[in-house]
């Protein structure tokens, strides 16, 4: 059993957050930073309809995100085990903050491009930070932090935007503005926050671009991978064309509903988590991935009769799935971590999360584009989730040597 850190063990100076605070802070700004992401998912139809763009424009918009995002992990994944964590959440907060301006000045798809792109790279440069953050101050909770922050943060950011979208004037400048004052609030919380860690050497060498993971929780992460991938490209699949799919095939142009359909599945998802804490991994994974396939089976049939109830009933289902299966997947890898490893590790996790959102959605959208048939699109994005989801339901189901939880 690993201590507490002399830092974290000792009663804060005056002036500075107490670990628990800390904790908190930490679980929203990735809460935040996530909600910022899903938060223009309602808002592409009218970026649509002013500035002229398609489909694929859409998912282009959606998937660049990833790549940022990426990209950060990527170079500055594993910064923050060697400078420590507040300096990197310092720059990453205050580059939030920055890039909400940008969205609600932008004035097409160039601007919208390019807050995207900063968007992801400070995203990238803290999700890591944060993740191994919460693990530094509370090793138990923070791998449940770890589980629902994304997914609270996604739900609230897409139904949030949906409200201020239907209800209240300035649809594409309100949203990003509030985002922003809560992004400088969590940068004056970081200034206040001690430094759980002790920085160490390498931190340019850290910066190398290094896509790999310590022997010990190897099999862990190829067991974990296809759960990963195939919840995050759920979740890409209805972040970007979630508002398309309900104008195209069930007859609503309302940007609330958009909204709902990323709360519904990340939102169910956090219930799922919640539920299953106490559960082992294992548990965890199987009945997330046989919710997951049941819920996108139903989404599939209801698109396909263009049932609006239906389709929302399976992606409450799926949603469930999402939140069991992440966390079980998670939860499978990140109890054999060592301290000095944990935003390396939590790195890796992300790369694999970000690139089954992203990339995936914009193929969708190509086929969206060549084809004109968005029912098509769907049914081949929904066989390839419900394949990964047999996987991972596989990996759940063999057994297992000197794994635990």
């Amino acid at each position: 059993m690993t201590s507490a850190s002399p830092a974290l063990a000792a009663a804060p100076r005056a002036g500075r957050l107490s670990p628990a605070a800390a904790f908190v802070l930490q679980a929203s700004i990735t809460v935040s930073f996530l909600a910022g992401s899903s938060a223009p998912t309602p808002l592409y139809p009218l970026y649509q309809a002013a500035f002229g763009f398609s489909a694929i424009g859409v998912t282009v918009i959606f998937g660049i995100y990833a790549v940022a995002v990426l990209f950060a992990l990527l170079v500055v994944g594993r910064l923050s085990d060697h400078v420590g964590r507040r300096p990197v959440l310092l720059v990453a907060t205050a580059m939030q903050a920055a890039t909400m301006l940008l969205f609600a000045s932008a004035h097409g798809v160039p601007d919208l491009l390019f807050a995207r792109v900063l968007q992801g790279l400070s995203a990238g440069a803290a999700v890591a930070a944060v993740g191994a953050g919460l693990l530094d101050i509370d090793k138990r909770r923070g791998v449940i932090a770890n589980a629902v922050s994304p997914m609270l943060g996604t739900a609230l950011g897409g139904i949030g935007a949906g409200l201020l979208v239907q209800f209240l004037p300035a649809p594409t400048h309100l949203v990003y503005l509030l985002l922003g004052a809560v992004f400088v609030a969590q940068f004056i919380g970081v200034l206040r926050m001690a430094e759980p860690t002790t920085p160490r050497p390498g931190a340019w060498a850290s910066l190398k671009p290094q896509l790999g993971v310590p022997p010990a929780v190897r099999g862990a992460m190829l067991r974990a991978v296809p759960a990963l991938v195939a919840t995050w490209a759920l979740a890409g699949f209805f972040g970007s064309l979630a508002p398309t799919l309900l104008r195209g095939l069930l007859g609503s142009r309302s940007p609330l509903l958009g909204g709902l359909a990323l709360f519904m599945l990340a939102g169910s998802g956090v219930v799922s988590v919640l539920l299953l804490q106490h559960r082992s991994a294992r548990t965890a994974l199987i009945a997330g991935a046989s919710a997951l396939l049941a819920g996108v089976a139903v989404t599939l049939l209801a698109l396909s009769h263009h049932h609006a109830p239906a389709f929302f009933a399976g992606i409450a289902v799926a949603g469930l799935g999402f939140g069991g299966a992440f966390q079980g997947a998670v939860r499978t890898v990140l109890p054999f971590v060592a301290p000095g490893e944990r935003a390396g590790v939590l790195s890796v996790i992300f790369v694999v999360s970000y690139l089954a959102m992203g990339v995936p959605a914009v193929a969708a959208g190509w086929v969206m584009a060549q084809r004109g048939d968005i029912l098509l699109a769907s049914q081949l994005y929904g066989a390839g989730l419900m394949v990964l989801t047999l996987l991972a339901l596989l990996g759940g189901l063999l057994p297992r040597r000197g794994s635990s939880s």
